[in-house]
């Protein structure tokens, strides 16, 4: 077997046949930056030529699970050139989508943005009920990216996606549970050995069986990404909304509010 990769923004162990990915910057509520959705996409490539993984779980450590896209990345400049933050994003999303293990989700605190995209990607989704989630990309003045509306529309349907990703409201892990984005809520003190359990659960069964099973399902549902032209389109829709003034005045307006509160 492989050594496990060296990362600076993940944590990345393996225990049998369950790998674990923590998000490991807690200073910055694991905010996702350019290093952090480069190292997703290449835990997830390494736990998948590990033959026998069956279960990879994805948390964060700290207080949240991911505050989103870090704003303050310098690689990025202010909101990101659109040839880096689309494209990184993009890959980091399909590649923990198209996982050969099943993927669980491990949510505690705040869960914004491409958190979202992150979660959305896994398999499976458990939170604790503290967890609360929020997607403010059309407050900053871009489209949600990532493969993020496809794999929202898959899992809540069409008209609750544009609710959520045109109003950026926050909702809770009760209405995540309500809408069906989370498989289970539980009390705060107990997400990590609920995860765990869930972990073993799977982990105890035939590894060829899990994996038919998570293609059938994902064969029966709506392709992510749904011909939608790709990274190259992404970067292109990206660098227009960048271009237009409205949107650039909303997103200053929302970045200058989130630099009084801190």
């Amino acid at each position: 077997m492989a050594a496990i990769p060296n990362t600076t923004a993940l944590r990345l162990q393996l225990d049998g046949p369950i790998g674990r990915i923590t998000l490991a910057r807690p200073e910055k509520l694991n905010a996702l930056n350019r290093t952090a959705l480069e190292e997703l996409a290449l835990a997830a490539a390494w736990f998948d030529a590990q033959a026998a993984v069956k279960v990879v779980v994805v948390a964060g450590a700290g207080r949240a699970f991911s505050a989103g896209f870090d704003l303050a990345d310098p690689s990025w400049g202010e909101l990101g050139p659109p040839e880096r933050s689309t494209v990184v994003g993009r890959a980091m999303a399909e590649a923990i989508g198209a996982m050969r293990a099943i993927t669980i989700a491990s949510i505690h605190g705040h869960c914004v943005g491409g958190a979202v995209v992150l979660a959305s990607a896994c398999d499976l989704r458990v939170a604790s009920g503290d967890a609360t989630f929020r997607i403010p990309e059309v407050d900053l003045g871009i489209p949600l990216f990532w493969t993020g509306v496809p794999r929202l529309v898959r899992e809540l349907g069409p008209a609750l996606t544009k609710e959520l990703v045109l109003t950026g409201r926050s909702f809770s892990a009760e209405e995540a549970h309500t809408i069906r984005f989370l498989n289970r809520v539980v009390p705060d003190d107990e997400l990590e050995r609920a995860t765990d359990a869930l972990a073993a659960e799977l982990a105890s069964k035939p590894a060829l069986v899990l994996r038919t099973t998570k293609q059938q399902v994902d064969a029966a549902a709506p392709p992510v990404p749904a011909s939608d032209g790709g990274a190259e389109a992404d970067s292109a829709l990206l660098a227009t909304a960048f271009a237009d003034a409205e949107s650039r005045a909303t997103a200053s307006a929302y970045v200058a509010r989130l630099r009084s509160r801190s």
